[in-house]
């Protein structure tokens, strides 16, 4: 039971890694609370763990919108009792080759992709502060390390390389308060959001990159967001973490 009482919030878990993290977290004795876009996706995951004795709840919020992403965090951490856990997974996207880019298509992605996670940080983090301190983990991406051509993902890069930034910040201004702030950098994930964002050129190609050429799951990220919420991490701050089958550290 690694996060045994540890009051959780984690967006994005109507599916993919959001839901594996729930029920892994759920699992571990977490109590948590989960948000998704999609109407009743998040009650519906959540609703499956209960039947099975967990505590487990879902919302559908808007994450986009900064007044429902505080509500939401704010009226989660009332039924809580407060926060230890706070884990960005959701996101949005956006791609296309940088000739074809928009100005409306780059500030729709730095909304769903970074301002998202300043939304429920912002009001996540006076409840931390009250609970003595606690764990944020944020989801980047592999994109915001290395360029990738064929993903036309200027956009997206640059707004999960802002989180990786924006998490080490967050870490250096926390520690005092014992807050820490990890973020995550998946590399090539199967699942809905992704197959959804990417055609299968873009799929064969970032797989025929990876050291294990077999694409993530959620389970794959859920067991590295586990350890971060964890005690087990109690001196690990600021820092990012690769979980990319090896996209990142070279080529076989």
């Amino acid at each position: 039971m690694r996060l045994e009482g540890k009051r959780v919030l984690i967006t994005g878990t109507a599916g993919g890694q959001g839901e594996a993290a729930q029920r892994l977290f759920a699992a571990e004795g977490a109590r948590v609370i989960g948000c998704d876009l999609r109407e009743g996706a998040a009650a519906e995951t959540a609703a499956a763990l209960r039947e099975e004795g967990h505590d487990v709840h879902g919302d559908t919020v808007d994450l986009s919108d900064a007044t429902a992403a505080g509500d939401w965090v704010n009226g989660a951490a009332g039924r809580l009792g407060g926060i230890d856990v706070l884990y960005n997974n959701a996101a949005g996207f956006g791609f296309a080759p940088f000739a074809e880019m928009t100005h409306d298509l780059f500030r729709r992605v730095l909304n769903v992709e970074l301002e998202l996670v300043f939304n429920t940080i912002k009001p996540a983090w006076t409840h931390l502060l009250a609970a003595g301190g606690g764990s944020i983990v944020n989801t980047a991406s592999y994109s915001a390390l290395r360029g990738i051509a064929p993903l036309g993902q200027v956009a997206h890069a640059a707004a999960k390389g802002g989180v990786i930034a924006m998490t080490r910040s967050l870490a250096a201004e926390g520690a005092a308060d014992g807050i820490r702030a990890n973020a995550i950098s998946p590399g090539f994930v199967k699942s809905p959001a992704t197959d959804a964002a990417v055609p299968r050129e873009g799929r064969e190609w970032q797989l025929s990159k990876h050291l294990i050429q077999r694409p993530g799951t959620g389970e794959d990220i859920a067991y590295l967001a586990l350890y971060l919420a964890s005690d087990e991490s109690a001196w690990v701050t600021g820092q990012n973490y690769s979980i990319d089958g090896g996209a990142t550290a070279g080529y076989r």
